[in-house]
């Protein structure tokens, strides 16, 4: 049990976590000692896990590793993420702003895409955007609770703009094509 002062011991520990390159499984704390992460963990509250259920069993293509009464857990391999779903009763949209995957190339976008597509959601896509200050190519789903997950890879990063279509590129722009928002369904 932690008292007062173990805690502000702790919290002044200053554990800043730093991914070593080209392997995400480790951690290391600035003391230079090193932790394995196996994976992320993710945990929604969801109005409904039977109808969650289903919309991420086909956005991952794989079935959930634990299923019980307003609860489930998806193992997913890549990317390495602990996914649980928590039926709790909750109004509008919480704090959360959106979920993403990260990936190597467009055509990874396009390939998530069309699975997304196949599995029948809609889907909404930001090609050449600059977004978080990088250029990105995206594409989006909401699950039934509305919470929105991106498929996306980064081109450039670092740019001077948060967010924006054309008018954010800047002339050194790295893409062959011209920036541009476009959205299909």
């Amino acid at each position: 049990m932690f008292d007062g002062s173990t805690l502000h011991t702790f919290a002044n520990a200053n554990m800043n976590f730093i991914l070593n390159e080209g392997d995400m499984s480790k951690m290391e704390i600035n003391t230079g000692s090193t932790v394995r992460a196996l994976k992320a963990h993710l945990a929604l509250n969801v109005k409904s896990v039977e109808h969650s259920i289903e919309f991420y069993r086909k956005m991952l293509g794989l079935e959930p590793s634990k299923s019980r009464p307003g609860y489930a857990k998806f193992d997913v391999e890549n990317p390495p993420l602990n996914l649980t779903l928590n039926e709790r009763p909750f109004g509008e949209r919480g704090a959360l702003f959106h979920l993403g995957i990260q990936v190597a190339s467009t055509e990874d976008v396009l390939l998530m895409r069309e699975r997304w597509i196949e599995a029948g959601f809609e889907t909404r896509e930001e090609m050449q955007i600059v977004c978080g200050y990088a250029l990105q190519d995206k594409s989006w789903v909401a699950d039934p609770d509305g919470n929105e997950w991106e498929v996306f890879v980064v081109h450039k990063d670092n740019l001077p703009t948060y967010y924006g279509g054309a008018e954010s590129c800047q002339t050194d722009c790295q893409s062959s094509a011209p920036c541009s928002t476009t959205e299909n369904s």
